[in-house]
C-alpha cells in the first residue's frame, strides 16, 4: 500500500474530528486519497501521506535543514526525553471516550518528532495523534518517517478540526490561538502548553548574545494562557543534557536563537567537544473558561 493511501486511511479513522477549513462542513476521506466536503472542496493526500488543507499561500520561516536538525537531536540525544514522558503522563490523566478513538492534536507539530515520541510513551492503541503545522517542509518529514499519526499542513486560524473533537491539545514552544483551542476541545479535554523557562537553552543564549536576549521571561506568555484558559496544573521541568559536537551543531541549526547573532559567537560556541545544555520548561495544563 502506498504512503498516500495509508495516510488517507489513518485520516478516515478520525474523519468525524475533521472539518472543511473553507466552509466548515464535515468531511469524508475517499479511498482514492482525497478529503472531500459536501461543498465540493477537496484536498488530495500527498505521496508522503499527509494532506495540505491550506486555503492560501503561506511563507514559512522554517526550512528543511532546521527540521532535520531538530529531528536528529531529539532522536539521538534524548534532549527532550523527560518532557516527552511528562507530557504522556499528563495525557493519561485526560478522560478519553470509551466508544471512540481518543485524539491528541499537536498544534505546531513541525517535523512531528515530539508527537511521535509522546505517542510511543503512551503506547495506547486507542489513541490517535494528529499533527498540524503551517510549514509543509516539516509535515512532509513527519509523514515520511512517522506513520503512527495523521499529518496535516494547515493554518491554526482556519483549523481543520471539528468542534469539540479533540481530547488533548499539545502546543509545544509554538504560537497559540486560544479561541480555536477552546472550540476544538472535547468536554473534559485539556490543553497542554509547553513554554520555555528562564533557563531554557541558557548556555546557547549566553554564548550568542550580549544584549537583553541573554535573558528570557515567560511571564507574558503565562499571563495570556491564564486570561483565556483555567489553569488546572503546572509541571515545571528543569534538567541538563550533555551534547557532543555534532549535536551542538544541530542545536544551533534548529533554534531561532541562532538566526541573527554574530557568526564569530556561533563559531566560538561550537568550538568544543561537548557541553551541558539546560532544558527548562513549564507545562501549563488548562481547560477552557466557562
Amino acid at each position: 500500500m502506498s504512503k498516500r493511501i495509508d495516510g488517507a486511511m489513518r485520516a478516515a479513522r478520525i474523519a468525524h474530528a475533521l472539518k472543511c477549513p473553507v466552509c466548515g462542513n464535515p468531511v469524508q476521506v475517499e479511498e482514492s486519497g482525497r478529503l472531500l466536503c459536501p461543498g465540493n472542496h477537496s484536498f488530495d493526500f500527498a505521496k508522503q501521506g499527509y494532506v495540505n488543507v491550506l486555503t492560501r499561500p503561506v511563507a514559512g520561516h522554517y526550512n528543511k535543514e532546521l527540521f532535520e536538525a531538530r529531528r536528529r537531536i531529539m532522536l539521538e540525544s534524548g534532549l527532550y526525553a523527560p518532557f516527552h514522558k511528562a507530557a504522556a503522563d499528563l495525557i493519561r490523566e485526560v478522560p478519553l471516550p470509551a466508544s471512540e478513538t481518543g485524539i491528541i492534536a499537536d498544534i505546531g507539530c513541525g517535523e512531528g518528532t515530539h508527537l511521535h515520541k509522546i505517542l510511543q510513551q503512551l503506547g495506547n492503541p486507542d489513541v490517535t495523534g494528529a499533527g498540524l503545522d503551517i510549514a509543509k517542509e516539516g509535515v512532509q518529514l513527519a509523514a515520511r518517517d512517522f506513520p503512527n499519526a495523521v499529518w496535516l499542513v494547515g493554518d491554526l486560524a482556519q483549523s481543520p478540526f471539528a468542534d469539540g473533537a479533540i481530547h488533548a491539545i499539545l502546543n509545544i514552544l509554538s504560537p497559540s490561538n486560544y479561541e480555536e483551542f477552546a472550540r476544538m476541545l472535547a468536554p473534559g479535554g485539556r490543553l497542554i502548553k509547553a513554554v520555555p523557562g528562564a533557563g531554557y537553552l541558557r548556555e546557547l543564549r549566553e554564548a550568542l548574545y550580549t544584549d537583553e536576549r541573554r535573558t528570557y521571561s515567560n511571564e507574558g506568555t503565562v499571563e495570556l494562557f491564564d486570561r483565556h484558559f483555567r489553569r488546572t496544573e503546572t509541571v515545571p521541568l528543569r534538567y541538563s543534557v550533555l551534547l557532543g559536537r555534532a549535536q551542538l551543531e544541530d542545536l544551533v541549526r534548529m533554534t531561532p536563537l541562532s538566526w541573527s547573532p554574530d557568526p564569530e559567537a556561533v563559531s566560538r560556541f561550537l568550538d568544543r567537544d561537548s557541553a551541558e545544555i539546560t532544558v527548562e520548561l513549564d507545562l501549563l495544563v488548562g481547560a477552557p473558561r466557562d
